[in-house]
């Protein structure tokens, strides 16, 4: 049954028929305001698309029956899904380089090896006693995740995340003190 907007009366429809509508009516706007908000990324706003028809779709019920009255409130949850997008993205820590193992001495020579040790010396000395001590625990004396928050009394999610970003210390250190060989 047609209404004077023109739109699809949806009393009578089932959850698929009703979320289809709500699709056909709505996606291109919602995705237009998505990829304003994601600088023309095309993939994250698709993304994000995606998780507003989902939660749309988880209260499809409990929505007004006129589909063409729902733009504003998938605005609103589009909008809060992008914020919390990238409120997880600015939580994860940025990755850091590997630390190029050709410039690390070969351990043939003495003096390269005691230099070697020297630098890994100052950069563990620059980490907070938490991460050197499960570095220590884990590289040094070769415990596992679990062996190590038993004997530092704290839990293994604690240790893997200490350990995460422990070694992103270290790698940093090392960087800033090896510097490349000429070739």
């Amino acid at each position: 049954m047609a209404l004077a907007t023109g739109t699809v009366a949806v009393r009578d429809q089932s959850a698929e028929e009703r979320m289809q509508a709500l699709y056909d009516t709505h996606a291109k706007p919602v995705y237009s305001f998505l990829l304003r908000l994601t600088f023309g990324e095309r993939q994250a706003a698709e993304d994000l698309l995606q998780e507003t028809m989902v939660r749309a779709w988880r209260k499809i019920e409990a929505l007004n029956a006129d589909i063409a009255t729902l733009r504003p409130w998938l605005l609103t949850v589009a909008r809060r899904v992008a914020i919390d997008a990238g409120r997880a993205k600015r939580a994860r820590p940025a990755e850091v380089g590997l630390v190029d193992m050709t410039v690390l001495p070969s351990g043939d020579d003495a003096i390269e090896r005691m230099l070697a040790v020297q630098t890994i010396k100052r950069a563990m000395a620059r980490l907070t006693p938490d991460h050197r001590n499960v570095i220590i625990e884990i590289y040094f004396r070769e415990r596992s995740a679990a062996e190590a928050a038993a004997v530092l009394g704290i839990p293994e999610g604690t240790v893997k995340s200490r350990t995460y970003h422990a070694l992103r210390s270290l790698r940093a250190a090392m960087g800033a003190t090896v510097k490349r060989q000429p070739e």
